[in-house]
């Protein structure tokens, strides 16, 4: 392979399997310093990439484009014309690996086994069998072969200064001048959502035991009214937080000592930029989608062993298994753990 290859990743959806899958680019571009990099993302799933680094050019595809016979045509023209050698399909779907196939790209790396989803071992050529618990590490070991053995795991989020500016406005409103958590109530999954009355005490615990104040964020009416709950049962240490974009979301977690909220993007988004996480985990295995690294605590009683679209529509049953008291020793562990190595500091 030349030094300087022209490489396709293939993660189409959704924001929290996109920042997963940010450290491929980041070992390419240290892997290939000369290489040029692009990747194929859908709708809004790729908003975080805008300025990553590692990343020469996005390509965005509209939602359902397989659907269309002239946004596959467009798609395939886009991609066409970059004469990708080798495409890296880390969606393991059929409409992941047509479109590594449609860039024409000779070599087509995808996933065997399990992870290799409906007729994708069709497509990709080259096809990986995974041995690795974590989604992030399964997601290196594509990378073998090109070559890329063991890589070093960094996300690298960019930075947005018209959303940082934007985010400093409001601590300044609320005068949060000092340290803080930030709560997140939602999920994409009903059976992924933790009670809004317990994350009011364990924001109250927060601002109770350790003097922190959380800022809770939101998306969508539904959401808002978890978030006001939360505020009121907080004891006064809560405040909610404006609408936000995701940039302006990344800016506020990259702010926070602390982030507690269940399994969906905004967490992955809090982890991929190092700030210590209590991930509530119900349905879907902690172990393989927890937040990266050992500065995190992922919280999971129970579990379901069923298809994807069957712990989709469940209900939230294991996520009631998690207690209160749970939560707010994880918090509680972490918190002192930044309050000891200050004392050391």
């Amino acid at each position: 392979m030349s030094a300087a290859p022209r490489i396709l990743i293939v993660k189409l959806t959704a924001i929290g399997d996109v920042l997963h899958a940010m450290p491929v680019a980041c070992a390419l571009r240290e892997h290939f310093p000369n290489a040029y990099i692009a990747w194929l993302a859908e709708g809004r799933a790729g908003d975080l990439l805008a300025g990553h680094r590692a990343i020469d050019r996005r390509f965005v595809a509209p939602r359902r484009w397989i659907k269309s016979p002239s946004a596959v045509w467009n798609l395939r023209r886009q991609l066409r014309g970059q004469q990708f050698d080798v495409t890296i399909d880390l969606q393991g779907l059929t409409k992941s690996a047509v479109a590594a196939w449609l860039s024409g790209a000779r070599r087509r790396i995808g996933f065997g086994g399990e992870m290799g989803r409906e007729v994708s071992r069709i497509f990709n050529r080259e096809r990986v069998l995974p041995r690795s618990a974590h989604v992030v590490d399964r997601y290196l070991e594509l990378l073998a072969p090109l070559g890329v053995e063991n890589p070093s795991v960094r996300f690298e989020v960019p930075r947005f200064p018209d959303a940082a500016t934007s985010v400093e406005r409001f601590l300044a409103r609320e005068r949060l001048v000092g340290r803080m958590a930030v709560i997140n109530p939602g999920a994409g999954w009903p059976s992924k959502r933790w009670p809004a009355d317990r994350l009011g005490i364990v924001a109250k615990n927060l601002g109770t035991n350790h003097g922190l104040p959380s800022v809770v964020v939101w998306a969508g009416s539904e959401e808002k009214r978890w978030a006001e709950e939360i505020v009121a049962l907080s004891g006064g240490f809560a405040r909610i937080a404006p609408s936000t974009t995701l940039a302006e979301l990344a800016e506020l977690a990259r702010r926070a000592c602390l982030f507690v909220g269940s399994d969906t993007g905004p967490l992955h988004l809090a982890a991929a930029l190092s700030t210590p996480c209590v991930g509530l985990f119900g349905p879907m295995p902690a172990e393989r989608n927890g937040p990266y690294g050992p500065q995190h605590i992922a919280i999971q009683k129970a579990r379901l062993e069923c298809s994807s679209r069957q712990r989709r529509t469940a209900g939230n049953e294991t996520m009631l298994a998690i207690a209160v008291e749970d939560v707010v020793e994880a918090c509680d562990a972490i918190v002192s753990r930044q309050e000891q190595s200050a004392r050391r500091a």
